[in-house]
């Protein structure tokens, strides 16, 4: 089968005194917004494109669907068919998750926490099995246990319904919410929902209240924000005796507050934002906890009270320590927690209120995965965390937060995560190791293998990496990577500058002008592996989505032979034209994280130097695959499609450029706890094809 050569309208654009010529700008519809929320209404031109993009790489890959469906199987045979969560109390129940045997959506749950029946508050399956995509967002019962409200999304848009009904009646309470970004919180009275407007561009860019059992008519104007690169949202504080509204970009944010006593008052401010100063802000008793990078690059913990909240007022809690990196923290009654990393590694510090005594929970071993898991209760002594690595499932824990052994001695294992078809840690390794960067900086990487294929030398590898807004590629147990690392791969998940690994520096270290570092950080992970003996170069697929999708395409285009293929998930690609169209939902809050190009001519110049789109040229690319949805309302859907064509284009060797575009879901892919699982399997289907056509 040939594969489709899209037709070339070039569109030049002048911007900063520069021009670019766009070949493939067509394929974005100008009717973009209605296409997100009813993809049906896609013009036809482009429709019949994608159509045939999918069926060109359905047949290239066809020698692989009994493959795909082989790691699907293997996948689906490490999750438990029954799985269920642990029960968190909340007063006199205590809610949970659970599966029904095979069901691909969960049923919410309730006991009495006396003891008693189970009471089903949703059945998610049942309300999915009409609809093509479904997912849930924000299931939250009222504080007095009488109502229930969840966000639904029936086609990946990200655009979502808000229901809400009586427990004891069932029956809705007033209209749905239309337009809602899946962010809510009931008012601790239980008579009030506030939520996140997603406006007609998909910004989150108002907070309104209801009263539970009203219409759209009776909703208030809670706050609008005026700025249209600022996120929205909106939480109760620990101790529920405060609504909290949060605002920001990646380099500064704001927060107000709404009294639980009555949540009818206006907001008040807590401080006034800054640029460059972050923070967010929970209450604790007489005062306020704030974490904030305020004279703190790896953040620290400060207090305030409520009358003299601005940054004045602010006194240190936790101090800062360079890197120490606090990335979050937990309040309850009589305890703080928090979560601190250093050198890519996390802990969690426990401090008792009344003493100031600080104790930490942490892991000996060279890579493993810390975090707090959230509960209802605040008066409370019992912490619940969660602890995993590479090759360890996940184990749930609750310790008494007042027992003198932190560690071990008053610790309860609550769960351990089942792997049905069977997995011993012991088959094995993890290793973290350290990748000399072009200028010097050692980079982290995490290695997962069978102990037997890495210690019989070089591997295929796939090697992962993400690399932006400070999120990082925590080493999680996972398993999708086992189905590679049970072939004889090395699964290794480089964690390059834009994450925030080692640190907030870490990111800003990768962001901005100072992105470039990103990629070489990857390359010099590749060519570590190859050094080692841990790899060959041509024998190791590049693998990242969204924003590294982005990473991916960059050095795909700057270092092509070191790639037996490059598998890229709702890929950021077409980053100059992006960042310069201000009607897209996420281009006004992401100038921090890329720069302005429509008013800094060096942001444009530096941006065009890497934009994998702008930079595609003639090269003989290793094979490519590129995922796409087309509800996607983040990296939208003619971004991987131009790409895909742009490339093929400009092929000069004969590997096969594919993109798989997902007509019926949106960035997260296909829904359910098993669907979810089909891209997976293409991309390690496509990844194994690639290394067999490498020769290795």
């Amino acid at each position: 089968m040939q594969a489709p050569i899209a037709p070339r309208h070039p569109v030049t654009t002048e911007q900063l005194g520069r021009h670019r010529t766009d070949d493939y700008a067509w394929m974005k519809d100008p009717n973009w917004q209605a296409v997100l929320r009813d993809p049906a209404v896609l013009r036809a031109d482009i429709r019949e494109h994608l159509v045939a993009e999918n069926a060109y790489t359905e047949a290239v890959l066809a020698e692989t669907a009994g493959l795909q469906q082989t790691l699907f199987d293997e996948m689906v045979g490490r999750i438990r068919a029954d799985d269920s969560t642990v029960p968190s109390l909340d007063g006199a129940w205590a809610y949970s998750r659970r599966y029904a045997a095979g069901a691909q959506h969960p049923l919410l749950v309730r006991v009495p926490a006396s003891g008693g029946d189970e009471e089903v508050l949703l059945d998610v399956d049942a309300m999915a099995k009409p609809h093509t995509y479904f997912r849930l967002a924000g299931a939250e019962h009222s504080a007095d246990h009488r109502r229930f409200a969840w966000a639904e999304d029936r086609q990946g848009s990200e655009v979502y319904t808000v229901h809400v009904i009586d427990l004891e009646t069932r029956a809705a309470l007033g209209a749905e919410i239309e337009s809602c970004t899946g962010n809510f919180v009931f008012s601790p009275c239980g008579r009030h929902l506030f939520w996140t407007l997603r406006d007609d561009n998909g910004r989150p860019s108002a907070v309104f209240r209801r009263p539970v059992g009203g219409s759209a008519a009776d909703d208030v104007l809670v706050f609008r924000e005026a700025d249209a690169g600022f996120f929205l949202g909106v939480s109760v504080a620990s101790s529920r005796e405060w609504i909290v509204l949060s605002m920001g970009n990646q380099e500064t944010s704001e927060a107000w507050i709404v009294p639980a006593a009555d949540p009818t008052t206006a907001p008040q401010l807590v401080a006034a934002r800054e640029a460059g100063v972050r923070y967010d802000v929970d209450h604790w008793g007489d005062q306020f906890v704030i974490r904030t990078n305020a004279e703190a690059l790896d953040y620290r913990l400060m207090t305030a009270l409520l009358d003299d909240l601005s940054r004045a007022g602010w006194r240190d809690l936790v101090p800062h320590v360079a890197g120490r990196f606090i990335t979050g923290f937990a309040l309850f009654a009589r305890y703080l927690v928090h979560v601190e990393r250093v050198d890519a590694l996390d802990r969690i510090v426990i401090t008792d209120r009344a003493t100031g005594e600080a104790r930490p929970l942490a892991v000996d071993e060279e890579a493993y995965c810390l975090s707090v898991v959230g509960g209802y209760e605040y008066d409370t002594v019992t912490l619940r965390y969660a602890y995993d690595s590479p090759r360890e499932p996940r184990q749930v824990f609750d310790v008494d937060m007042s027992a003198g052994d932190m560690a071990y001695g008053s610790r309860v294992l609550r769960k351990t995560q089942e792997i049905p078809s069977g997995h011993d840690p012991a088959a094995y390794v993890v290793r973290r190791v350290q990748a000399t960067a072009p200028d010097g900086v050692l980079v982290p990487m995490t290695l997962l293998a069978r102990r037997d294929a890495f210690e019989a030398g070089a591997c295929p590898v796939l090697l992962y990496g993400y690399g932006s807004y400070g999120i990082s590629s925590m080493p999680h147990f996972s398993i999708q990577a086992l189905n590679l690392v049970e072939r004889g791969w090395i699964w290794a998940t480089a964690h390059v500058r834009g994450g925030s690994e080692k640190g907030w520096g870490w990111f800003l270290d990768g962001r901005g002008a100072q992105k470039p570092n990103t990629f070489s950080d990857f390359t010099a992970c590749a060519d570590h592996l190859v050094a080692a003996g841990h790899a060959e170069t041509g024998r190791i697929v590049a693998y990242g989505g969204s924003a590294g999708g982005l990473l991916v395409g960059a050095v795909l285009n700057q270092r092509p032979e070191l790639w037996a293929g490059v598998a890229a998930a709702v890929p950021f690609v077409d980053v100059l034209n992006t960042m310069s169209d201000t009607s897209l939902p996420l281009t006004p809050p992401e100038w921090p994280e890329w720069g302005n190009p429509l008013e800094d001519a060096g942001a444009y110049d530096l941006i065009a130097s890497y934009s994998p789109y702008d930079q595609v040229a003639a090269r003989a690319y290793p094979p490519v695959l590129a995922l796409g949805g087309l509800s996607d309302p983040r990296v939208t859907y003619w971004e991987p499609a131009k790409w895909v064509s742009k490339l093929r284009a400009h092929m000069t060797g004969d590997a096969p450029i594919l993109l798989r575009m997902n007509m019926e879901a949106g960035h997260g892919g296909r829904s359910g706890r098993y669907e979810y699982l089909r891209e997976p399997a293409l991309v390690q289907a496509f990844a194994l094809w690639a290394m067999a056509r490498a020769g290795g």
